[in-house]
């Protein structure tokens, strides 16, 4: 069983930065797929982030390319997201998740299906 725990949410105007963190159960953290989904009200939940297991490849899709930056600490069995220059629309609960065996096709990294293990998440609200 794998359990993750984010933090790091909060309350920011426009512009401004945050960055969330996920610490992760398991012995064989460094072998973990790692994402950020987000959900806002009455949305369906979206793909914000991954990492592959080594740290060597990353994935975003286009809403946030160029203003959040995923990255781990395998020694640490963390997860991070880095939010610069948010915006209104960022407005979200952000949730990590893991895929314990870290195979997942560069396209599955996008899909929620392909993650076993979620975080309770952690809100991010962004004021205009």
């Amino acid at each position: 069983q794998v359990q993750l725990v984010e933090s790091g949410g909060g309350l920011v105007q426009a512009g401004g930065s945050l960055r969330l963190s996920c610490a992760a159960s398991g012995r064989t953290f460094s072998y973990y797929a790692m994402g950020w989904f987000r959900q806002a009200p009455g949305k369906e939940r979206e793909f914000v982030a991954a990492i592959s297991w080594s740290g060597g490849t990353t994935y975003y899709p286009d809403s946030v390319k160029g203003r959040f930056t995923i990255s781990r600490d395998n020694a640490k069995n963390g997860v991070y997201l880095q939010m610069n220059s948010l915006k209104p629309e960022d407005t979200a609960v952000y949730y990590c998740a893991a895929n314990p065996k870290g195979r997942i096709s560069s396209t599955g990294y996008y899909s929620a299906s392909n993650y076993n293990y979620w975080g309770q998440g952690t809100q991010v609200t962004v004021s205009s």
